[in-house]
């Protein structure tokens, strides 16, 4: 079966669209890309660098406000009162919805074009209380990471053989490793360790070519097993499995569940900081953690190993997460 051919614009098909995993989420885009993007040729279809309207309609709540706010209510005896807590709920769901100039949003919504300019259609959008901007320094954190790892990727619709059969390589090359690392407890190691244990994976090549094809000059067993081991190794690191305390020559991994130094150095920084008035009533934001293990451990933790490491001690009970990604000692 022939592949689907692209239109003139470089887009796949319409009706393949919906393969595409993207497609049906909401992304997060810089408000510049927005701008810039181009419109689908085939359908109209619609899909923080700059300034762009949104339009919030409003809903029942601000015309049940007026309303609500004449009526009275009748305290009970016990105490108690359904109405007067469902009208204070109202109330703060109201005041969340209220804009001022200045105030910072997480707006979701589709791109429309309206008047001749695109702007947004928000569908849910509410006050973000970030008063020390971890929410938007953890925003611009993530974004770019999103930009490198789904959306500036090309939507493969028919992989060959030969990507499919590498894509499972990887996925059975990561298994392998991760299940070595639970068999024998590794904290630590260097890649020659688990090199041959993905030596099954390396299809074997003929000696000789038939006779009657001419031979294909390729990547030999050993530059396709070191590969093989270097994707494996990456995506470990992508998933804060592995780390690389500090990066020179001799090529030494950190097993981060299993790292003993990381797990006590990151429950001291809890601990210690949770002491300081700032932090003792909410506890510390893991970007705040962050931050600390980078200066004081080693600046090669990434936030995906940090939250494997708060995610076993959590089950230790050597710390309690509170709210909006927080933590604090028991």
């Amino acid at each position: 079966m022939q592949a689907p051919t692209m239109d003139p614009a470089g887009e796949p098909p319409s009706m393949l669209w919906g393969l595409d995993p993207i497609f049906s989420a909401f992304a997060r885009l810089y408000v510049r890309d927005i701008l810039q993007m181009t419109e689908s040729t085939q359908v109209p279809v619609d899909d923080g660098t700059g300034v762009i309207n949104c339009l919030c309609w409003k809903n029942d709540l601000f015309k049940e406000e007026e309303n609500s706010s004449k009526s009275s209510v009748k305290p009970s005896d016990g105490g108690f009162n359904p109405g007067s807590e469902l009208k204070k709920l109202r109330q703060a769901q109201q005041s969340r919805c209220r804009l001022e100039i200045g105030e910072l949003l997480r707006v979701r919504g589709p791109v429309k074009t309206s008047r001749q300019q695109r702007e947004i259609m928000a569908s849910c959008f509410y006050k973000v209380n970030d008063p020390v901007m971890a929410v938007q320094i953890a925003w611009m954190m993530e974004v770019p990471q999103l930009y490198r790892q789904c959306y500036d990727k090309p939507l493969q619709l028919q992989p060959t053989a030969t990507g499919e059969s590498a894509v499972s390589s990887i996925g059975k090359a990561t298994n392998i490793i991760k299940d070595f690392f639970k068999q024998k407890s590794v904290s630590r190691f260097r890649p020659y360790d688990v090199q041959d244990l993905l030596q099954p994976l390396i299809p074997r090549q003929p000696q000789t070519a038939p006779a009657d094809q001419e031979p294909v000059a390729g990547p030999s067993a050993c530059q396709q097993l070191r590969q093989l081991l270097k994707d494996a190794l990456k995506i470990l690191q992508d998933e804060g499995i592995v780390y690389r305390k500090v990066k020179s020559q001799d090529e030494l991994y950190h097993v981060t569940a299993q790292d003993k130094d990381l797990l006590i150095a990151v429950k001291d920084i809890i601990r210690e900081d949770c002491k300081r008035e700032k932090y003792a009533e909410k506890g510390c934001h893991i970007l705040h953690i962050l931050s600390a293990v980078r200066q004081r451990y080693s600046l090669n933790v990434s936030r995906a190993a940090l939250e494997l490491v708060l995610k076993s001690l959590e089950c230790n009970s050597d710390v309690v997460s509170t709210s909006d990604s927080h933590y604090t000692v028991f």
